[in-house]
């Protein structure tokens, strides 16, 4: 089964992931990751040289691509507001689990990330309206939401536990 992870920008998913593919017994990767080598360049450069919109295109076929594999997927911050791409996701029996972390908790971890585009050219009202506005969408995509204000060990523990019932 493949384990998506979605959430906004700092929540964990990459942290997170690792632990649980670890703990599941499964591989591990991370959609931005795999975005970085597949065009060879950087989220930065992406965007400033192909916009927003082919990144997110790009995203959705990563996600697409991921069904059906036996991973754990970190998924970028946006993988999950497609609509389509979430319903890929659900409808080939993937759980996508939405690692809820309060904005604070969040932008601490992001606000001094170069390598994140919309954290570089936003200001911190403007984040927090962005982190409200997706957490509703996160929320409707998602096939479980885990509480993640523990530790990253006690937040994997709370995914397996939804995984294995």
């Amino acid at each position: 089964m493949t384990v998506f992870l979605c959430g906004f920008m700092g929540c964990g998913k990459s942290t997170i992931g690792k632990l649980a593919a670890k703990k599941l017994g499964c591989g591990f990767c991370d959609t931005d990751d795999i975005i970085v080598r597949t065009l060879e360049m950087t989220i930065p450069e992406i965007f400033e040289k192909k916009g927003e919109p082919f990144f997110r295109q790009t995203e959705a076929e990563i996600v697409k691509s991921l069904c059906g594999k036996t991973t754990v997927a970190a998924c970028g911050g946006g993988a999950m507001l497609n609509p389509d791409t979430a319903k890929a996701a659900k409808d080939s029996g993937s759980a996508v689990i939405f690692l809820d972390v309060p904005f604070e908790t969040c932008y601490q971890r992001i606000k001094d990330d170069t390598n994140r585009p919309i954290v570089v050219k936003s200001t911190k009202e403007e984040l927090e309206a962005l982190y409200n506005s997706r957490r509703d969408i996160y929320l409707k995509h998602c096939t479980a939401r885990i509480d993640c204000t523990g530790s990253p060990v006690e937040n994997t523990d709370r995914i397996v536990e939804v995984l294995r019932k």
